[in-house]
């Protein structure tokens, strides 16, 4: 039986209620929520849904049943009003976070699914905060991570994840991109199980630099690069223009694609799996997935909020835990 750790992230917000929602259901798993358990004993009654808090104890094995919940407390410093967000309240998240991290670092836990969070609060409470993979790769000590989402119809990962896009040319050099391709053609392999897969690599520059006359990153920095790495047995393609990579006839002969930011890959998969894809962390010394959307503070205890992505997220977790050990 696996033990999956779950952090639902902004109080204030979706995630509560995407845990609730999720447990009523029976589920082949444990599902542990790292949270307040007043709060989500609130938000249920709120939803008018039943839910029963199991305090979790590391003795008991059974699995998640219909409108149960296993917790490991984390107390709230006030009270958490749906829809509005509280600066007092953002230590809290990153604590559930720690506290989750660590579990799964002990093995009490095997993987990790975290809620979404709101950034700006937390950087308001005086905590510097670029996002979840940045933080865990701090709390873990791991020195390089990757950022990529995937949905059942593609993966794409970043070279850059949370810059400025005027920082991003400076930010792609070769010693980053090998980092980022070593992790990358590895997790797919030991987290995915494939065997020797086919990353697809986008160009920085408009028609991936049209030969230099748009710019020099992919002469200077990703050909040599990619050739270098092809050489070591990796299987590349690139650097292609990312306006004519993400079409159905490329996709369908990779198994990843790396973009070179944020917002050259993340658009077209959000466009195609919004709501049924999954953020994960590569390069973890755990396992980390996430939903792929935002707070949505509108919806919280509002009874809307979709569980697709938080569905999927746990779904990817066990068979990453099952690729693990075969």
């Amino acid at each position: 039986m696996n033990r999956l750790a779950i952090t639902p992230g902004e109080p204030a917000g979706i995630g509560p209620d995407l845990c609730i929602d999720y447990a009523q259901a029976v589920h082949d798993f444990q599902m542990i929520v790292l949270a307040d358990p007043q709060m989500l004993e609130e938000r249920a009654a709120l939803l008018g849904k039943p839910l029963k808090l199991i305090p979790y104890d590391d003795n008991c094995h059974s699995v998640s049943g219909a409108g149960m919940l296993y917790y490991l407390p984390v107390s709230l410093p006030e009270k958490a009003m749906p829809g509005v967000l509280n600066v007092d309240n953002a230590p809290y998240i990153l604590a559930s976070l720690d506290k989750a991290v660590q579990g799964c670092i002990d093995k009490t836990f095997d993987a990790l699914v975290t809620g979404p969070i709101h950034k700006g609060i937390i950087n308001e409470a005086g905590i510097a905060f670029t996002g979840h993979t940045e933080y865990l790769a701090k709390i873990t000590h791991t020195d390089k991570v990757v950022m990529m989402l995937a949905s059942d119809e593609m993966k794409v990962a970043l070279a850059t994840t949370h810059l400025p896009l005027k920082d991003v040319a400076r930010a792609i050099t070769r010693e980053n991109l090998r980092q980022v391709l070593t992790i990358l053609n590895q997790d797919l392999k030991s987290k995915y199980g494939l065997l020797s897969p086919h990353i697809m690599v986008c160009g920085l520059n408009p028609h991936a630099g049209e030969d230099g006359h748009l710019g020099k990153e992919e002469i200077d920095i990703i050909i040599p690069l990619v050739e270098q790495l092809k050489s070591e047995g990796f299987n590349l393609s690139g650097p292609l223009a990312a306006d004519t990579l993400f079409s159905k006839q490329n996709l369908a002969h990779a198994d990843a694609v790396l973009a070179m930011y944020h917002d050259q890959g993340l658009p077209v998969l959000k466009y195609q799996g919004f709501g049924q894809a999954v953020n994960v962390t590569l390069g973890l010394p755990i396992i980390r997935t996430s939903v792929d959307h935002g707070t949505a503070l509108p919806l919280a205890a509002s009874g809307k909020a979709h569980t697709g992505s938080l569905h999927y997220a746990l779904q990817v977790a066990q068979n990453m835990i099952r690729a693990g050990k075969n």
